[in-house]
């Protein structure tokens, strides 16, 4: 199938409104790397310190990891930094590595979604092809999530045996799998920070737990919320995506770095994350998002993608 239909950024925004919003920052996107990373060494000293809050600190640890998966994904179309170089390395060494992702892979299978998006070249349909499902059948996927089920699936069983493609590991997840040099590197210095510091079980209970648990599940949330259950998306390019408004909870536990704002990263895909809200806000003003996919939250979206 040819190419999703592109939209012109004038016929929506005065020149003015588009080159603030398209505006490339030197600064921005390092500053919320740092945040990331920031808030992550904040939850494992909670976590430390507190044992008992152990489980928020999974949680919000776990959402902080996809928030680097989000900046890898904002390094994939060159917006952490205007800087080529910068922004390719913070975008593998600092967001992409440590969870176990390639920016080198994923750029070409990212934008690949993006020309193809919800067609049958679209790497990511798997993800959103499925729903709507059944809820005993969504409560099963997130159950395997939580469990750490898929985080074996998608990052353990592909070295040892093959592991047939579904809806759980699209070929997004099978990338991965080229980075782990680097991700035993930068793990195995983590896990030595944590031994030399006197709590060699941090670095077991308060990331890799994270990453095999919470990580995977808000992922799913993510992928759920971003393309299932959107009508006429393969043909209308206002309907490319679903922007799903998250309340400051669901920023914190699910949705960090405006990744809720999906729909208008797929109409303008090139907009840094940090203009994505005042885009939205701005088509809203002009009356596009009546015609756009948007919704009130979270609970809203499974509920739909739960309804068979």
């Amino acid at each position: 199938m040819p190419a999703v239909a592109r939209l012109r950024p004038n016929d929506f925004f005065s020149p003015e409104e588009w080159a603030g919003l398209s505006a490339r920052s030197s600064w921005k996107g390092l500053a919320l790397v740092i945040h990331c990373w920031g808030v992550i060494a904040l939850a494992v000293a909670l976590g430390v310190w507190i044992p008992w809050l152990i489980p928020l600190s999974v949680m919000v640890i776990g959402t902080r990891q996809l928030g680097l998966a989000i900046l890898m994904h904002e390094a994939a179309h060159a917006g952490l930094h205007p800087n080529l170089k910068v922004n390719d390395w913070v975008g593998h060494w600092l967001c992409a590595v440590p969870i176990g992702a390639s920016l080198s892979a994923y750029r070409p299978y990212h934008l690949s979604h993006h020309k193809y998006a919800q067609q049958v070249e679209d790497p990511d349909l798997p993800l959103s092809a499925p729903f709507p499902v059944t809820r005993a059948s969504l409560r099963r996927k997130i159950i395997r999530d939580l469990t750490g089920q898929t985080f074996f699936k998608q990052r353990i069983a592909p070295f040892f045996v093959r592991v047939p493609p579904d809806e759980d590991l699209p070929e997004g997840a099978r990338v991965t799998a080229r980075s782990a040099a680097p991700f035993l590197l930068v793990n195995g210095a983590m896990l030595a920070g944590a031994i030399l510091a006197g709590v060699w079980w941090a670095y077991f209970a308060l990331w890799l737990l994270p990453l095999a648990t919470w990580f995977p599940m808000v992922t799913r949330l993510r992928n759920i919320a971003e393309h299932a259950c959107v009508e006429n998306s393969e043909i209308d390019p206002l309907r490319q995506a679903r922007t799903t408004h998250a309340a400051w909870w669901e920023r914190a536990f699910i949705a960090p770095y405006w990744v809720n704002f999906h729909a208008e990263h797929h109409i303008f895909m090139h907009l840094p994350c940090w203009s994505l809200k005042r885009a939205h806000r701005l088509l809203a003003e002009k009356g596009v998002t009546e015609a756009m996919e948007v919704a009130p939250g979270y609970g809203a979206v499974l509920a739909e993608a739960s309804g068979r």
